[in-house]
């Protein structure tokens, strides 16, 4: 298994979780010493993982990255699309255009060419799982976070339009909510303070004084979603809050769990 941005936040959590569940994880991101901290954190819990130093704006970085993956671990079976940016905090009108590019860059075109890397193999072995992880704003609207929210809404129907694409490839790809926890990113919203609503600034320090979800939670929907027991489902955008015995259970009708959240 892959996993973009693994060096720190969600993408070190599940590397560090999946780990201790069996999973042999390819970290990859922009710091070797942040990737290399994950590795020694899996290895001290007897789990196997290898660091792959790529940017993933870049494409040909991504690909020589998976490339070397196949031949380290063995074939990716499944990607964790999970490194992002907030960029830009506060109103849109007083935003850098240099700012948005980063967002849509690393959020949006960074997953496009993670995907691009490894859907090759998983079609021609005809499986596959890929992961998307969304964030608040892919389907409602999140203020002084406009780039963010539009990246996240963006990729969402990447996910359901790829998803149909490679359905008869018996590849999987759907995009999971991993709802408030303490990152990196929490700090950067407490730094922008004055610059974004009383809700945002509530959540952020409630975050920062519980942690937010717990990684074990976090870890067992993103085991799901990369198991077996979710082939019946592709295109959805999952929240950790979803009930995971219903969505193991049920065939979602088609425009469920889609980032327009139909549920009923």
């Amino acid at each position: 298994m892959l996993i973009t941005g693994a060096g720190r936040g969600i993408g070190k959590r599940l590397a560090i979780g999946l780990a201790k569940q069996g999973c042999r994880i390819g970290l990859l991101g922009r710091s070797f010493g942040e990737l290399d901290s994950t590795r020694f954190e899996i290895e001290d819990n007897h789990g196997v993982s290898a660091v792959f130093n790529a940017d993933v704006r870049d494409y040909l970085q991504v690909e020589q990255a998976a490339t070397e993956m196949s031949r380290t671990l063995g074939p990716i079976d499944a990607l964790i699309a999970n490194a992002g940016v907030l960029g830009s905090i506060g109103p849109f009108a007083e935003s850098s255009p240099n700012a948005w590019l980063d967002v849509l860059n690393t959020n949006v075109i960074g997953v496009m060419n993670s995907c691009r890397a490894v859907l090759p193999g998983m079609i021609h072995r005809r499986s596959g799982k890929i992961l998307v992880i969304s964030g608040q704003g892919a389907a409602n609207p999140r203020p002084d976070f406009a780039a963010y929210a539009a990246s996240k809404a963006a990729i969402g129907m990447f996910v359901e339009s790829l998803a149909e694409e490679v359905r008869d490839a018996n590849v999987q790809v759907n995009s999971m909510h991993p709802g408030e926890a303490y990152t990196s990113m929490t700090d950067e919203i407490l730094d922008a303070a004055d610059l974004i609503s009383q809700t945002e600034l509530d959540h952020a320090r409630q975050a920062r004084m519980n942690g937010g979800i717990a990684p074990e939670k976090q870890t067992q929907l993103a085991h799901f979603l990369i198991s077996d027991r979710s082939n019946h489902l592709t295109g959805k955008l999952i929240h950790i809050q979803d009930d995971l015995r219903k969505l193991e259970h049920d065939n979602c009708r088609l425009d469920a769990f889609t980032i327009r959240r139909h549920v009923k």
